[in-house]
């Protein structure tokens, strides 16, 4: 199936302002993940940024860039924008990367495709299995119910995703900042207001659910982590240096 992975991206993060721009190893973040999401070789990559200065790194570095408008809710309303402003005549899958998990194994994002195309799923996501416990506390950390355990095969339900969980509760995992949609789904989805829910907890997925669209749920081999706050930025640039 043709997929078009797109990569939502803006400097005007409230925690960490700046963040796509930040170098680790000579190159910035946004461009460590579309380099990353090229790698994984599942369809063409475009970055979708509000800011002209993200396009021009983008650029800069070998990768294609839309500009779209700073007045989107979501990210997933950014990908949107981005896809009306592309050729999609034939694109049937779309993946939405988060624009700051460098660390995102390529393995998984392939695995997701393969579940998708496998079982037809309207939306499917990715989830780790929680090995550090104070992640429960950690609201920076969504975490996903599944109606089944993980496991590497398997591709079931979310129940609901949330960011500060119960660790007696069964089949809670941390979830990835990533997404692959049936391109009518992704249609669907930006057609639905905000839902009190989704407002309430800031996860854009609780909009599917609660306008039933059902979101299935891969397991991931490893959890990376994303790029929220200055010390994480620390902790992944510490990674990636070592591992170059």
């Amino acid at each position: 199936m043709k997929t078009l992975v797109i990569i939502p991206s803006r400097l005007s993060a409230t925690r960490l302002p700046g963040k796509p721009l930040l170098k680790i190893n000579g190159l910035s973040i946004i461009s460590h993940v579309f380099k990353k999401a090229e790698k994984a070789n599942i369809g063409e990559v475009i970055v979708a940024a509000e800011d002209q200065e993200i396009i021009d790194d983008v650029k800069k570095n070998g990768g294609q860039a839309i500009l779209t408008n700073n007045h989107h809710k979501t990210g997933t309303d950014r990908i949107y924008e981005a896809i009306q402003k592309f050729d999609n005549s034939k694109i049937e899958l779309v993946m939405n990367l988060q624009g700051d998990e460098p660390l995102m194994n390529i393995n998984d994002i392939r695995n997701l495709k393969y579940q998708m195309i496998k079982t037809q799923s309207q939306l499917g996501t990715l989830a780790s299995k929680i090995v550090d416990k104070n992640l429960h506390d950690n609201l920076d950390a969504v975490k996903v119910m599944t109606e089944k355990s993980l496991n590497l095969s398997n591709f079931p339900l979310a129940k609901n995703f949330m960011r500060k969980s119960e660790e007696r509760y069964k089949n809670i995992y941390h979830h990835l900042g990533i997404y692959c949609y049936q391109l009518e789904t992704l249609k669907k989805f930006v057609a639905y207001n905000q839902s009190s829910r989704e407002i309430k907890n800031k996860l854009e997925q609780l909009r599917a659910l609660d306008n039933g669209i059902s979101i299935n749920v891969s397991l991931a081999k490893e959890s990376p982590i994303g790029v929220d706050t200055k010390e994480d930025f620390v902790a992944i640039k510490k990674i990636m240096e070592y591992k170059s």
